[in-house]
C-alpha cells in the first residue's frame, strides 16, 4: 500500500499526516487553527511548527479566534514571553489581525470555513496530475484567495501559504493516488476532478 512520500520523515509528520492533513474541515476554530500554523511557519520548517503545536495552542486560547481578537498588548507580550515561542512579535500581531478579519468574514459569510469552501462551491478539488506526485507551490486558486484576503487586511497570506492552507484543510486533495488517505477522502466527501489552474511548481 502506498504512502505519502513526506508522512515517513518523522512520527510527528506521520501523525499529521494521518489525523489532520488534508481532511475537509468545517469547523471554524479548526480553519483558523490550520490558517494560522501556515501563517506563522512562513520562513520556518514545519518540523518546527509540529514541535511547537502545543505551545501556539496555549498561546492562542486553542486558536478561538474571538478571543484572539481581543488580544491587546498585554497579550502580546505574554505570548512572545512563553517558553519555547517564536520570537516574532510581527507574526503573533499578524494572528490578532487575521483574527479581527475573520470575525469580519464571519459576518458576512456566516462563517469563516463557508468562505474558504465558497470558493469551490463545498468540494474537494482533486487536480489532474496531483495524485502523481506533481504538486505545485501554488496556483490560480490559491492566488486568488491570498488576494482576496490581503484586500480584507489578512497577514503573511501569499498565494504558497494559502496552496499549503488549501491542503491542509482539505480544500484540495494532494495526497498520492495510491496513498490511503487519497481513497477515504474522495469515499467520504464530495470531491470535483479539475485540470491544472496556472501552477508554481517548486
Amino acid at each position: 500500500m502506498g504512502y505519502c512520500s513526506w508522512a515517513g520523515l518523522n512520527e510527528a509528520n506521520r501523525i499529521y499526516h494521518d489525523t489532520e492533513w488534508g481532511i475537509p474541515v468545517h469547523d471554524d476554530r479548526h480553519m483558523f487553527e490550520h490558517l494560522t500554523l501556515e501563517c506563522l511557519q512562513c520562513g520556518l520548517s514545519w518540523d518546527l511548527m509540529l514541535k511547537k503545536w502545543e505551545i501556539f495552542q496555549k498561546c492562542f486560547d486553542h486558536f478561538d479566534y474571538d478571543r484572539i481578537a481581543a488580544y491587546g498588548d498585554a497579550d502580546v507580550e505574554r505570548i512572545l514571553n512563553t517558553g519555547g515561542m517564536i520570537r516574532s512579535p510581527r507574526k503573533v500581531r499578524a494572528v490578532i489581525k487575521n483574527a479581527r478579519e475573520a470575525q469580519k468574514i464571519r459576518g458576512e459569510y456566516g462563517s469563516l470555513s463557508a468562505y474558504f469552501w465558497s470558493f469551490t462551491e463545498g468540494k474537494t478539488i482533486l487536480y489532474q496530475g496531483h495524485d502523481t506526485g506533481a504538486i505545485p507551490v501554488s496556483n490560480g486558486l490559491s492566488d486568488r484567495i491570498s488576494r482576496d484576503l490581503k484586500k480584507r487586511g489578512f497577514k503573511y497570506v501569499g498565494a504558497v501559504t494559502i496552496y499549503s492552507h488549501l491542503q491542509a484543510c482539505g480544500i484540495i486533495n494532494d495526497h498520492d493516488k495510491d496513498c490511503p488517505c487519497w481513497k477515504h477522502i474522495n469515499e467520504a466527501y464530495p470531491t470535483v476532478i479539475l485540470p491544472r489552474d496556472q501552477e508554481v511548481m517548486p
